[in-house]
C-alpha cells in the first residue's frame, strides 16, 4: 500500500473518531444556553416551514400518489397514517421543498433538513420513550457533525448540496438517541457516506421535483447507518475518504476537528426569507432595497445587472418551467423581484401571474460572477445590482450577505414567528410554538410529536 495512502485513511479515521467522542460527551451536561436557543429557533423554523411544504400543490399530490404503507404515524400535514420512516420521508421532502429551510453558509447547505427527520424517526422508533433533553442534544450534535462536512467537503462542481454529507449528521443524530458510544456514533458517520444519493447539480437545474427527494435519502441513511453499527457490522474503517473525500469532492480533513468544542456551526446559520436558493437571496435584498420607496416601476427599467459569487454560477441558467427550475435560476428570481413584492410561496408558482411577468422581464437581467466578491467566501455571501433605466438614469445597492444570516441581521425570534404565521397560520403557529417549548422538559418527544398539525 501506498504510504500516503495509509497516513490519508489514518487521518480521516482519526478526525471521525474525535468528532463522535465530543458530540458524545455532550450527553453528560445541559446544553449551553446559546446552543439551547439556537437549537429551539431551527426546529420552530423548519417544522413551520414543513407544514408550509407539506400544504403545497406538489407535495399533496405526491402524497396521494406515494401509495405508502397503512400506519399510525402521520407525516406532517398529512392525514393519512402510514409507517414511521415513510412520514420520515415525505417530511423531509416536504421540508426541503419551497427552499425555506434554514442553512448554514460554511457547510453551504441546510444540515438541519437532514438531520430532524432521522432524528424524529429513531426518536420514534425507539423501544424506551426519548426525553426532550436527549433529543434536543441529538439534534445539535448531528447539525454539528453534518455542519463540519459539508464546511470540509470541496465538492465536485457537478455535484448539489442535498443527500451526502447530510447523511453524517443524521446518523450523528440517529445513534446518539439510540444511546451509542463514541466509537458506534464513528462508525454510523463513517458508514453513512456509503449510502448516499448520486445528487447532480443539473437535475435541480432542470426542476426535476427528484432533487427534493435526497434530503429524504439522507434521512434514511443515517438511519441504516446507526442500525449498522449497533448491530456491529461496521466500524470506522475510513470509507469517508473513498466517498465524499474522494466521489463527491475532496475533504480537508483539518475542518472535521478545527476549534471542535470551543467554536460551534451550529450557532452560525442562516434563516431565510425567501421561497428560493439562497445564492440568489442578496441579489433579492438589494433588489427590494431599491424598491422600497421607489417611484419607478418595472416598465422604467432598461436592464438590471447584477454581480454575485461564483458558488451562484449554476443558477444562471434561465426559462424555468416548474416552481424548483425558477428557485434556481437567478435572473429569473431577481426579475420576479423587480415585478412583485415577495419572493414567496405563490410567487414562482408556475401557475401564478407574477411567473409569467417575470419570465418576461428576465430578459433584461443580466448576471455575472465576480473574484472580488468570491474573495470574501465563505463569511461574506455579497451581491450587487445595478439597475439601468431607459431614460440613462442608474442605481446601485450592494449587500454583504443575504437578510437573516447570522453575521447581517438575522431573524430574532418575533422575525421568525411572523414569518411561520405567514406561511401556515396563526392557529398552527402556535401550535408548533407551543410543542418546541414543551421540548425541553418532556419525557417522551415522540408522543409530543403526535400534536404535530396533520392538515
Amino acid at each position: 500500500m501506498d504510504g500516503s495512502h495509509a497516513f490519508r485513511s489514518t487521518e480521516h479515521i482519526a478526525a471521525v473518531d474525535r468528532l463522535a467522542a465530543v458530540m458524545v460527551e455532550l450527553r453528560g451536561a445541559p446544553l449551553t444556553a446559546p446552543l439551547n436557543e439556537r437549537v429551539r429557533l431551527v426546529l420552530f423554523d423548519l417544522l413551520g416551514v414543513t407544514l408550509a411544504g407539506a400544504r403545497s400543490a406538489e407535495m399533496v399530490e405526491l402524497r396521494r400518489n406515494w401509495a405508502a404503507e397503512t400506519g399510525s404515524t402521520h407525516p406532517i400535514g398529512g392525514s393519512a397514517g402510514t409507517t414511521v420512516e415513510t412520514a420520515s420521508e415525505l417530511d423531509a421532502i416536504a421540508s426541503c421543498c419551497l427552499e425555506l429551510d434554514e442553512g448554514n453558509k460554511y457547510a453551504a447547505g441546510h444540515p438541519a433538513a437532514h438531520v430532524l427527520p432521522a432524528a424524529v424517526a429513531a426518536t420514534r422508533l425507539s423501544p424506551t420513550p426519548i426525553s426532550g433533553s436527549t433529543f434536543l442534544t441529538a439534534i445539535v450534535a448531528g447539525y454539528e457533525v453534518a455542519a463540519r462536512f459539508g464546511w470540509a467537503l470541496n465538492r465536485n462542481s457537478s455535484w448539489h448540496t442535498h443527500g451526502h454529507w447530510g447523511a453524517t449528521g443524521a446518523a450523528t443524530a440517529a445513534a446518539f438517541i439510540h444511546g451509542a458510544g463514541a466509537n458506534e456514533v464513528a462508525a454510523a458517520i463513517d458508514s453513512s457516506s456509503a449510502l448516499v444519493h448520486v445528487a447532480p447539480w443539473a437535475v435541480v437545474l432542470d426542476g426535476n421535483f427528484s432533487r427534493n427527494l435526497w434530503i429524504g435519502g439522507a434521512a434514511r441513511a443515517g438511519l441504516n447507518a446507526a442500525r449498522l453499527a449497533r448491530s456491529r457490522a461496521v466500524h470506522n474503517s475510513g470509507a469517508i475518504e473513498h466517498t465524499l473525500g474522494a466521489i463527491v469532492g475532496t475533504l480537508n480533513t483539518a475542518r472535521l476537528t478545527e476549534d471542535l468544542g470551543d467554536r460551534w456551526l451550529t450557532l452560525e446559520g442562516y434563516t431565510k426569507q425567501h421561497a428560493s436558493c439562497s445564492y440568489t437571496h442578496a441579489a433579492v435584498d438589494a433588489v427590494q432595497s431599491l424598491r422600497s420607496n421607489a417611484e419607478w416601476s418595472a416598465e422604467d427599467i432598461e436592464h438590471v445587472r447584477v454581480r454575485t459569487h461564483s458558488l451562484a454560477e449554476p443558477l444562471f441558467r434561465r426559462h424555468p418551467s416548474s416552481r424548483l427550475g425558477a428557485m434556481f435560476s437567478l435572473p429569473f428570481v431577481v426579475a420576479a423581484a423587480v415585478v412583485s413584492d415577495a419572493i414567496d410561496v405563490e410567487s414562482l408558482d408556475p401557475r401564478g401571474a407574477t411567473f409569467a411577468a417575470a419570465e418576461l422581464f428576465s430578459a433584461r437581467v443580466d448576471v455575472a460572477s465576480s473574484s472580488e466578491f468570491d474573495a470574501l467566501l465563505p463569511a461574506r455571501r455579497a451581491a450587487e445590482v445595478t439597475i439601468e433605466f431607459k431614460d440613462g438614469r442608474t442605481v446601485s445597492a450592494t449587500t454583504p450577505n443575504p437578510v437573516g444570516d447570522i453575521d447581517h441581521f438575522p431573524m430574532d425570534y418575533a422575525a421568525l414567528r411572523a414569518k411561520i404565521s405567514r406561511l401556515v397560520g396563526e392557529s398552527d403557529t402556535t401550535v408548533l410554538e407551543d410543542i418546541v417549548d414543551a421540548l425541553g422538559a418532556t419525557e417522551d418527544v415522540a408522543a409530543l410529536l403526535r400534536e404535530l398539525p396533520k392538515h
